[in-house]
């Protein structure tokens, strides 16, 4: 009888400190979360903002020249994309293009990925604070709704799969 009680426990204790799993669902790397929410960049109307102000939301953050070459607009199309295909649950999520250079993005870009906001962080500590394995440029990153760096794809990531690890991450952190 004891040993029917106890066996349970043996198990879950055994699979949590023994067994490690080899495959992960999730496509994007985690990375140790890092706060994030303190710090100030400029809109391009000069007002400070503090990324604290997208606390309660999912955040796409991505790191590029204001003079946005292709790389940069498939990185904007793709997050303002995977943003589109959650329906209902796209309001959950912003989009940030922290600016690191003395670039100004043309008026066709910003027109095309209205709703993405532009901050400047030209020598801006948080850069030093984003893990790269070559550039911060590379990535496209996720910040959870705490203010939390904790998520981040690889130079040309697949979409689908960005849309699929979003959906995951708003179905677990939907309230009520």
């Amino acid at each position: 009888m004891a040993a029917v009680a106890i066996m349970p426990m043996l198990a879950a204790y055994a699979v949590y400190y023994v067994w490690r799993p080899t495959t992960f669902t999730n496509y994007g790397e985690l990375i140790t979360p890092t706060p994030i929410a303190d710090a100030v960049m400029r809109q391009p109307d000069g007002k400070e903002l503090k990324l604290a102000a997208f606390k309660g939301k999912w955040v796409f953050l991505m790191v590029d020249s204001g003079a946005c070459d292709e790389f940069c607009r498939r990185k904007l199309y793709d997050m303002r994309q995977v943003r589109l295909t959650q329906g209902k649950d796209m309001d959950r999520i912003e989009r940030a293009w922290l600016i690191d250079d003395n670039q100004e993005p043309s008026s066709a870009v910003t027109s095309e990925y209205e709703g993405t906001h532009l901050l400047t962080a030209q020598g801006s500590p948080l850069l030093s604070r984003l893990p790269a394995e070559r550039s911060v440029r590379d990535h496209i990153y996720i910040v959870d709704p705490l203010g939390n760096l904790m998520m981040r794809y690889p130079r040309d990531a697949d979409p689908s799969k960005i849309k699929k690890d979003v959906v995951k991450l708003l179905k677990v952190s939907r309230i009520g």
